[in-house]
């Protein structure tokens, strides 16, 4: 299954770049991380007013698990968890068409 992390802006304290840097290593030496970014600026298009997701949401990590076990186990370890914070998986659906869009 594939899963996105939404990784929220209400950690009691900030992560330092070494606790990071470690939680990125770890995901990665298990395969499931697929990457992610942080997240600024948004643009919207469309007439209806939605909230500011940027608000309170700082950026988002994908990642691949048939286990969702081990990946719970995985971000009990991330740097916003451990500092209090909060993040949201959400489960992608499957689809046999794969959209990468760009916003360059």
């Amino acid at each position: 299954m594939q899963y996105i992390a939404l990784i929220h802006k209400n950690a009691d304290t900030s992560p330092s770049s070494d606790e990071w840097d470690r939680f990125f290593e770890i995901a990665s030496e298990t395969g499931m991380f697929k990457g992610g970014s942080e997240i600024d600026a948004r643009l919207t298009l469309g007439r209806k007013e939605v909230p500011d997701t940027t608000k309170s949401v700082g950026g988002f990590m994908r990642f691949d698990s048939d286990d969702i076990n081990l990946l719970f186990n995985l971000l009990e370890s991330h740097p916003v968890v451990r500092h209090g914070g909060t993040i949201e998986l959400c489960q992608m659906p499957e689809s046999q068409h794969e959209t990468t869009v760009s916003c360059d």
